[in-house]
């Protein structure tokens, strides 16, 4: 799943419209809806990039302070005056569902701001100094066509400098209340730091745009801003990275904390259950939640042995889930290329079938691209929008750290997860709605998006895959490692389980390599309650089709029902379900 999702996901619930504007624009729904996207925009400019919106190139946000804060606070209040103006039952009903969507994420943003999230503003997965290092490849969503182009990310560089003193400013106060990073996570943040001190700015990440010039841009002006991000990498990006690197050897990591979850910190516990609902969009308690991990893990090891039984392995699951990991023969690859090959194999292979479930399918571009190699140690594989207006195409980014271990036995799951029909359709159909307001185009809710990727894994026989058993069982893998999610999330921030407890259950619980396992746990541990969205929206989204053809026997319509669930575009769970109920009574 991109990381990109991850921020807009966290920052859906933050960033709110700025104001309602004039007394009309409070009694007229779609001017609402219009500031609000605006309003999303101003606040949180990287994404405004990522959306399109252009105006924004230049400006960067420092979300974790207070200012913010309470900036969020008053956009959220501005919001509720605002729909409470509304007559909902004049509203259309795709309208009903944006008014419900407002109004849901007010809701979480208000309980979300009662933790103190801007106490730890960095994690070695996901946040803006991350996002930042992607979008100075010049490979990202950050444009460089021209010289304006280059100057709104100078610009940004230099807030960024800024963004990191301030970033310290939170931590030293999360300190002092002993809301810091666990100790393993502080430890693989250092690196990320580390590696962009140099004095060498030529061979800065933050200058790869300079080295790629557009012919547009005359030499005169290339050499001038060669210089001018050159002087702002030298006498400030470089050294603000290198205070923070002191920073975390000298002051962070001496105290970074022994313990795992959100739940040894103070409101830990009704923190991580906040985060549950905004990340599952449902109500269930993260006992619920972990009870129902437990069966499904239970569910699919009963799968899985049919495996191992079919290929004719002898020994425990433990030990086939070893095999399988060190098999060679799915190890074949000697080149990255020949990874990215395969991956355009697998589009290949699907694409005839793609049209007997599908009568909706998105226009806007694909492409798989290897991850770029300053995050690719500690990068899942992962999708990342194309534009809406077609300019850039929907990118599936595959790691590639060690060439020779690659094993490649789940990638066919992984690419109907990632890249078609998972989320490329889910998020390119959905900005290319036109009939959906601004803000629900650019919108994300995990138990919805990643519910839908997780659903479409199911879809692989049908698509004309998993023939090979061990494609199969990486399907089974698959979805046995978000199973194992529900169990070590709600584990670790609500249970008292270490990282080596979760490491541990997950060994012995799927096929995956301990690295990448060690990694994953660390992920969860960075982002509480993101883990769960994919499970408990991929069973609502079962749940909901198993209905519907129950319910119209011989009339339910595959194509029909996947085009109910992807035209609006993501929501919480019980709205699409709602949705959907409608459907099936008008069908009847």
């Amino acid at each position: 799943m991109k990381k990109t999702h991850y921020l807009l996901a966290i920052t859906t619930f933050l960033v709110l419209f700025t104001s309602c504007g004039s007394k009309q624009s409070e009694v007229d729904f779609t001017q609402i809806t219009k500031d609000y996207f605006d309003g999303k925009n101003r606040l949180n400019p990287l994404e405004a990039t990522v959306n399109g919106e252009s105006q924004f190139n230049d400006q960067l946000q420092f979300e974790m302070t207070d200012s913010y804060r309470n900036e969020q606070k008053v956009f959220f209040e501005n919001t509720e005056k605002a729909l409470k103006k509304v007559n909902y039952e004049e509203l259309t009903s795709e309208e009903k569902i944006s008014y419900d969507i407002i109004k849901w994420e007010v809701q979480v943003g208000k309980e979300m701001l009662q933790h103190p999230s801007n106490l730890i503003p960095l994690n070695q997965f996901s946040g803006t100094h991350l996002t930042m290092g992607q979008y100075a490849g010049a490979e990202s969503a950050q444009p460089f066509k021209n010289e304006k182009d280059y100057r709104n990310f100078l610009k940004r560089m230099d807030l960024f400098a800024q963004w990191m003193d301030s970033a310290q400013v939170y931590m030293k106060k999360g300190m002092a209340k002993n809301y810091v990073l666990p100790k393993a996570l502080a430890e693989k943040l250092l690196p990320q730091f580390e590696e962009m001190v140099t004095d060498q700015p030529e061979k800065h990440l933050f200058y790869s745009a300079i080295t790629k010039f557009p012919k547009s841009i005359d030499r005169v002006t290339q050499d001038q801003l060669a210089q001018e991000y050159k002087q702002s990498i030298q006498k400030r990006l470089v050294p603000s990275y290198e205070r923070m690197v002191t920073f975390l050897i000298n002051d962070y990591l001496p105290i970074a904390r022994k313990t795992s979850g959100i739940g040894s910190l103070s409101g830990g516990n009704a923190w991580y259950t906040s985060l549950a609902k905004q990340w599952t969009t449902t109500t269930k308690s993260p006992n619920e939640i972990h009870e129902l991990g437990l069966k499904e893990v239970a569910r699919i090891k009963m799968e899985m042995e049919k495996v191992k039984t079919q290929v004719g392995f002898q020994g425990s699951i433990i030990a086939f889930f070893d095999f399988v990991r060190n098999k060679k023969e799915l190890m074949p690859f000697k080149t990255p290329e020949e990874v990215i090959a395969n991956f355009e194999k697998i589009h290949t292979t699907i694409k005839p079938n793609v049209d007997k479930l599908f009568a909706l399918q998105p226009k806007t571009p694909f492409r798989i691209k290897r991850t770029e190699a300053f995050r690719e140690k500690t990068a899942s594989a992962e999708y990342v929008q194309g534009a809406a207006d077609g300019s850039r195409p929907g990118t599936f980014y595959v790691p590639i750290p060690d060439i020779a271990k690659y094993n490649y036995y789940g990638d066919e799951d992984l690419f109907l997860h990632e890249a078609i029909p998972g989320h490329h359709f889910q998020i390119s159909l959905q900005q290319e709605n036109k009939a959906l307001p601004d803000f629900r185009k650019f919108n994300w809710f995990g138990a919805y998006g990643e519910g839908w990727a997780l659903y479409t894994e199911s879809l692989g026989t049908e698509l004309g895959l998993y023939k090979d058993p061990f494609q199969y069982f990486g399907m089974l893998s698959n979805e046995m490692h978000r199973a194992i999610r529900l169990v070590v999330d709600t584990g670790i921030h609500t249970k008292g389980w270490t990282r080596e407890q979760a490491i541990q259950f997950s060994l012995e619980n799927e096929a995956e390599s301990e690295a990448s396992i060690i990694a994953e746990i660390e992920r969860y541990m960075a982002i509480p309650g993101q883990a769960l969205s994919y499970k408990i929206g991929q069973l609502k989204i079962r749940e909901l089709r198993d209905n519907a053809q129950k319910k119209l026997g011989k009339d339910f319509d595959i194509k029909q029902f996947h085009q109910i669930v992807l035209e609006s575009g993501v929501m919480p769970l019980a709205l699409l379900e709602q949705k959907v109920n409608q459907w099936i009574t008008r069908s009847k």
